[in-house]
């Protein structure tokens, strides 16, 4: 019997060796299928705590009479299957993590991949915790009397621990609220940036300049985060067009009335019927609330004379693109621009533009 196990565990790692390479060959082939494609990705990760796993257990089989004479070689046993059964859960877990945001990503469906590094993490410290429980268990050690003596030293821990026990709820509180998500665009009173990881106890922001900062939860959580990331249609385009004094009214109604008309026309500019179709999904499944507050739909048009300058006549601006992208909000903004000065090219009103006007008096002797 400890010869056929012998030779099939030979065999087994001579075809794990070899023909690793074709299984991954023929798992990319079939990359089309969401659990093989991310299994291509993880046969070594999976397949090694595995075949370690039962190499060990066929070894200490295969010599179990020394073993079992030998105390350490239990002990050795003992600590390599912990191990290794440890490392095994965590790869398989994380295989089955992927595997549903995958999944959820290919339906287009909404995706708290922060919540699945909090299981990730969370399964880590679990894991320690079991495994050191494990051990002092292994060695006789009572761990009732252990969790019952801690009293005054429980407390003393928590007090010195308390500003990382309080990160940590605090991060679970970022997550539960939905505040934001790994990804996100937010701005808080220091520092603005986009949200590369939500941990256990601080999250981490890379800036617009490229730097790397780490801001403990508490401080996110017990103070205001404006998420710029969170709206579905609408960029706010806002300017003032400033024209010369003039008396011709007529003409600036209808210089005013044209800007808006060409925005209500626009391809790229919020209105009702460009963005209906998009929101009639939405409005079915969520007849509860506004839909433009709890999505993050604006599509306000104004187009006013706003104001009398010192040196001209203001008209307030004022629209929403459909794209929230940086780049293609900056587009459509010089789209409308550039329309905006076409309309006052072929009017009557002439853009302006502070001057200083200075009178030269020719008359001689003036002060005589």
């Amino acid at each position: 019997m400890k010869t056929y196990i012998g030779v099939f565990i030979v065999f087994l790692n001579i075809l794990f060796l070899f023909f690793s390479k074709n299984l991954k060959i023929f798992l990319f082939k079939k990359r089309r299928n969401i659990f093989l494609k991310l299994l291509y990705s993880r046969v070594y990760k999976i397949g090694i705590p595995l075949l370690l796993l039962i190499d060990i257990n066929a070894l200490f089989y295969y010599f179990s009479d020394i073993i079992h004479a030998n105390g350490l070689g239990r002990e050795i046993r003992f600590f390599a299957n912990l191990f290794l059964f440890s490392w095994l859960f965590y790869e398989v877990l994380k295989y089955v993590i992927y595997t549903t945001i995958t999944i959820k990503v290919s339906k287009k469906e909404s995706v708290r991949r922060e919540l699945f590094a909090l299981i990730i993490n969370l399964t880590k410290v679990l894991i320690v915790i079991v495994i050191f429980i494990a051990i002092l268990s292994h060695m006789g050690v009572d761990i009732t009397a252990i969790i019952t003596s801690l009293g005054i030293g429980g407390v003393i821990i928590g007090l010195a621990a308390k500003d990382t026990i309080g990160n940590f709820f605090d991060s679970i509180r970022l997550i539960s609220e939905d505040a934001f998500h790994v990804g996100d665009w937010i701005e808080t009173r220091e520092f603005e940036g986009f949200v590369t990881e939500i941990g256990l106890t601080a999250t981490q922001i890379r800036t617009f300049e490229n730097a790397l900062i780490v801001i403990p939860n508490s401080r996110l959580a017990n103070d205001w985060v404006k998420n710029w990331s969170r709206r579905i249609i609408g960029r706010r385009i806002k300017f003032w067009l400033k024209v010369k004094y003039t008396t011709d009214t007529d003409e600036l109604q209808r210089v005013v009335n044209e800007i808006r008309q060409m925005l209500q026309n626009h391809p790229h500019i919020v209105s009702d019927e460009k963005i209906k179709s998009k929101l009639r999904k939405k409005m079915q499944k969520n007849a509860l609330f506004s839909i433009e507050d709890k999505y993050g739909v604006r599509k306000t048009l104004l187009v006013y004379v706003d104001n009398f300058n010192e040196y001209s006549i203001d008209i307030l601006i004022y629209a929403f693109s459909i794209t929230i992208d940086w780049e293609g909000w900056l587009k459509v903004k010089q789209d409308v621009m550039l329309k905006i000065l076409d309309i006052i090219k072929n009017s009557k009103l002439e853009l302006a533009y502070p001057t200083n006007v200075i009178f030269y008096d020719k008359r001689e002797n003036l002060w005589d």
